[in-house]
């Protein structure tokens, strides 16, 4: 069996994780150029936890200038076999109100300025995203909000703009009309890259807003959103810390293949694989390429 090692990934508000215990801050290179930031290590009743802050401290980062591919590969040589992204976003439901933590388990990528693979050419793999939340981290997450009371919702699709401007309200409507759950600007590529990387991924969409498609929120704005934003981030450090009380020590097999998302992936032969890449790729995909 292999150790469970969770990572947080704190969204809007959250660039701090009170609670952790031996408490270590690393620096870690990337060959996929600079992190959000340092990873803080430490642990929670035990349990490894490595948090970075998505955003950097002071919110200094947007979502189009975030190098995701560093952010996954410094989390992957940082040993994280779980990651749960803790993330801020608008909805398109009634039933979805400001408060609400949407355990997702869809998502739509509407981006379109970020390296979305660490694959290409010299080394091509196609990884199935058929299903990109790990189920059993949505249990496990359920579990823990339950245990904390707050207010969640299973299942749902998150939409991904590229921001950083708000929806325009054609925008809006048209994905309210769609049937898409909630809309941010950071889940993707994060998943993507997550599942290249065969970390268990899933994601806590937490409703600050109900985009401007709704009559009472015409013009979302940023100082409506901190209220909302401030109260669910001390709701996410609550269920962080339930949820790593309660986490199994040890990895639990994903039964989507999450973690083994490369077996079947690689194209390329090895003859034609570009040495260069692969060595960029021994963290990711050492696994399977052997680097």
């Amino acid at each position: 069996m292999t150790r469970a090692v969770l990572g947080i990934i704190g969204g809007s508000g959250i660039y701090d994780l009170p609670g952790l215990e031996d408490v270590r801050e690393e620096q870690i290179a990337s060959p996929w150029g600079e992190p959000s930031s340092a990873v803080r290590r430490g642990n929670i009743a035990g349990l490894p936890i490595v948090f970075m802050p998505r955003h950097d401290k002071g919110h200094r980062l947007s979502p189009s200038d975030i190098n995701y591919r560093a952010n996954i590969d410094v989390l992957k040589r940082a040993g994280v076999t779980d990651l749960i992204s803790l993330s801020a976003c608008g909805s398109f439901k009634e039933e979805l109100p400001p408060g609400t933590f949407v355990l997702v388990d869809q998502f739509v990528d509407r981006t379109y300025k970020r390296e979305s693979s660490f694959f290409g050419k010299g080394c091509v793999a196609h990884v199935s995203m058929a299903h990109p939340v790990s189920p059993r981290l949505r249990i496990h997450l359920a579990a823990a909000a339950d245990a904390e009371g707050i207010a969640w919702s299973r299942g749902g699709t998150y939409l991904c703009m590229e921001g950083p401007q708000f929806s325009s309200y054609a925008e809006s409507i048209t994905y309210k009309q769609l049937g898409y759950s909630v809309i941010g600007m950071t889940n993707m590529p994060e998943a993507k890259l997550a599942r290249e990387a065969e970390i268990c991924y899933a994601s806590v969409a937490m409703v600050t807003d109900f985009d401007c498609w709704h009559p009472d929120h015409d013009a979302v704005t940023v100082q409506d959103i901190i209220r909302v934003l401030t109260t669910n981030a001390e709701k996410a450090k609550n269920l962080v810390a339930r949820l790593a009380r309660d986490f199994p020590r040890e990895h639990e097999p994903c039964p989507i293949g999450s973690d083994r998302a490369l077996d079947t992936a690689l194209i390329t032969q090895p003859e034609a694989r570009d040495p260069e890449l692969l060595k960029k790729l021994d963290a990711v995909a050492g696994r399977i390429l052997k680097v």
